[in-house]
């Protein structure tokens, strides 16, 4: 059995600005219209708090507002009401619309659109209160572009080895020449963080027109037969962890942010946000150096962040 709560509703006619701002709550909330004047949501306590606003919106104009229980003794009377299928289809649309006029030129311009794709899928995510099959082919869809969209603006990715990782001791590891591919993404710019952070505080950073460039006495990271690159399903970020045991508090966190942002897979609530500020710093900055430092300060704040956030409360 099912409990759904109902508004009805009554508005003056004279306050058409009242009415609009009503009628867009209720879509918000993703309220079913029984009929004119009547809505229908699931008893939930988010539900019942955007009712509440609602009703209370309509209170202050002089209007009437009921919130009533709703008691439905098959279970799936009101279901169908709340179909998203259409919603998601459309959605589904201009994501393969964008993966369609995905190029290496326009990557970092499509960011943005991916950005708004995203939020357009968890707003409707958010109001699909019985989700099925299209919900996940839709998020499935949407991690496809996202995972194309890295891959545009880094077109050479190494491919991934399946090799074992041997322990390395930091130590044997200073003040080295570091290289790989310039104009970095992602990955690159976070292993390059990396290796400066905790392993070779005193590395100097070579940045390659291409792989065959790399000298004999570099250690090269994050491209095909580098001393550091992908293996298995991790990357380059997640293979340097690795190899050289780092496990200080937060870099989990930041691997997987790294890992999404470069492969795909699981998204981490921070990853839009952080996608959008390293495209902007790629964009407008173009010495690989400088957009290393200025990333860097990302990495740390990001760190610092993930740090506090593991600390126990007292």
């Amino acid at each position: 059995m099912n409990n759904w709560l109902a508004l009805i509703l009554g508005l003056p006619t004279a306050n058409a600005t009242a009415r609009m701002r009503a009628w867009r709550a209720l879509k918000a909330s993703g309220a079913a219209v029984l009929r004119d004047g009547a809505y229908l949501l699931p008893d939930t306590a988010a539900c019942r708090e955007a009712l509440a606003a609602v009703e209370r919106d309509i209170l202050a104009i002089n209007g009437t507002a009921f919130v009533l229980p709703v008691v439905d003794p098959n279970g799936e009377r009101f279901i169908g009401l709340f179909e998203r299928n259409e919603d998601y289809s459309k959605l589904r649309n201009e994501i393969e619309e964008c993966r369609g006029q995905l190029t290496a030129q326009n990557a970092l311009a499509s960011t943005r659109q991916i950005r708004k794709l995203r939020k357009a899928y968890d707003q409707l995510a958010s109001i699909d209160f019985f989700p099925s099959q299209p919900k996940q082919h839709t998020d499935a869809a949407l991690q496809e572009l996202e995972t194309a969209v890295s891959r545009a603006l880094s077109t050479d990715e190494p491919h991934s080895r399946d090799l074992p990782i041997t322990l390395l001791s930091p130590g044997d590891y200073q003040g080295r020449v570091w290289a790989t591919r310039k104009r970095p993404w992602v990955d690159r710019l976070a292993s390059a963080w990396l290796i400066r952070r905790f392993i070779d505080p005193k590395a100097r950073i070579l940045w390659l027109g291409q792989p065959q460039d790399c000298p004999a006495d570099a250690l090269g990271f994050d491209f095909d037969d580098a001393a550091f690159s992908h293996v298995g399903n991790r990357v380059t970020f997640e293979t340097l962890q690795a190899s050289f045991a780092l496990r200080q508090p937060g870099l989990d966190r930041l691997a997987a942010l790294v890992h999404y942002l470069d492969i795909g897979g699981l998204q981490p609530v921070e990853a839009a946000g952080i996608e959008r500020v390293l495209a902007g710093l790629r964009e407008t900055i173009s010495h690989d150096d400088h957009l290393l430092a200025a990333a860097s300060a990302i990495f740390d704040g990001l760190l610092a962040e993930f740090v506090k956030e593991e600390q126990p409360h007292e």
